[in-house]
């Protein structure tokens, strides 16, 4: 069903007069509506040096447009905002059944939020997002996670006169004032942080005895992703991920369908070389990939990786020197005892033997004070900032 705003009044007072031409939203059901959602980036970012398009086969998998294991269980509802027939805004409501279990909560989500600054637009979209997770029994909705905190999430608050890393999203300045008018309410925020080359001098020398400490304490030793067994590896370190995040806030792990699946997409872009795995007795209790930075060669092929893009994108490597460190995971037992520091030593010359001068650890929650520290001892500089929203009952009048 259509949902028309035509003169919200008690939006007229947010900062953007409403237009006298209604605002539609539906339901995306048909392939025009779909092509309509995805392509409406492309427009609102048009001229903005600093967005990047997403890799266009992969965002289709995530809105689930095209086949991805995480809607095995999982639901999603996308909705279209129109104004004259023109896409002006977009949405989607998320049901992650296994969060529901986990938590045993009342928790929807929403994602893949766009718009043009207004709230006559805005409002509806989230009015129309509550009220479909409402109707799946979850009054209560978190976001932007897209579609979970396992991909893509968090609406970008500060740090926008730069680019994203790869793997991480972007907005519109005026995001924030939209959802906050609205009655959204902050519930986590996520940060990234950058390091150069040249920091390494400063480095502090307490966190070098940290780490030797607790290398000869374990019996810890280290070394990178094996290319002879990398498939095998790289499932590895994602059932690693599962166990050590378990009791991160939010976290819900991966299911097996999506481990494959995601072993399978990053196999091509993981550098062996920019890995670091963590051992005691045989057993692997920590690790570190990162990926390097394909967000320019991105923007150059337009997210398109066919016929030709994925070429580009993977050609001539060791030219990127910008990594993105996506996750120091520690199993929870080795947690605390600096574990995470072994590995990120481990990491450190095989990054300079590449050339790599310029990293960003992203994302990290600002509750996790264990690896905030970590970082900023080591004079990691916050330079983003990405925060999840939550808002409950009861809808507002409008």
């Amino acid at each position: 069903m259509a949902t028309q705003i035509s003169k919200p009044t008690s939006l007229a007072s947010r900062g953007s007069a409403p237009s006298a031409s209604p605002v539609v939203v539906e339901p995306v059901t048909t392939r025009r509506q779909r092509k309509q959602f995805f392509e409406l980036p492309w427009r609102l970012y048009k001229g903005n040096p600093n967005w990047i398009p997403p890799l266009r086969t992969n965002q289709k998998e995530l809105l689930g447009f095209k086949k991805h294991p995480f809607y095995i269980r999982n639901k999603i509802q996308t909705f279209l905002a129109t104004r004259d027939g023109v896409p002006c805004g977009r949405i989607a409501a998320i049901v992650n059944f296994d969060h529901t279990d986990r938590y045993r909560d009342n928790l929807g989500f929403f994602g893949f939020y766009e718009s043009e600054d207004d709230p006559a637009i805005a409002a509806p979209l989230f009015d129309a997002a509550r009220q479909w997770l409402s109707a799946q029994g979850l009054p209560t909705m978190r976001g932007p996670n897209n579609p979970s905190l396992n991909y893509e999430a968090g609406l970008l608050i500060d740090g926008f006169d730069t680019p994203p890393s790869f793997m991480m999203t972007y907005g519109q300045t005026y995001y924030q004032r939209l959802f906050e008018d609205y009655g959204f309410r902050k519930a986590q925020d996520l940060y990234a942080y950058w390091g150069h080359s040249d920091m390494l001098a400063t480095l502090d020398k307490k966190l070098e005895f940290v780490s030797g400490e607790a290398k000869s304490r374990f019996g810890i030793s280290v070394r990178s992703m094996d290319k002879k067994r990398f498939d095998q590896e790289v499932k590895m370190y994602l059932e690693l991920y599962n166990r050590a995040l378990v009791a991160t806030w939010g976290f819900v792990p991966m299911s097996d369908e999506e481990i494959r699946h995601m072993a399978k997409g990053l196999k091509s872009l993981i550098e062996p070389e920019l890995t670091c795995v963590a051992e005691v007795d045989g057993k692997v209790v920590g690790g570190v990939f990162c990926l390097l930075d394909y967000n320019s060669r991105i923007k150059e092929i337009d997210g398109r990786l066919f016929p030709f893009g994925f070429l580009k994108l993977i050609t001539k490597r060791r030219q990127i020197k910008r990594i993105r460190a996506i996750a120091t995971t520690v199993v929870p037992e080795y947690q605390k005892w600096g574990v995470g520091l072994v590995v990120l030593s481990g990491l450190l010359p095989k990054a300079m033997a590449w050339g790599v001068e310029e990293a960003e650890f992203s994302w990290v929650l600002e509750s996790n004070d264990l690896s905030r520290r970590s970082l900023e001892k080591g004079g990691a500089k916050r330079i983003k900032t990405f925060r999840l929203y939550d808002i409950g009952d009861p809808l507002p009048e409008r």
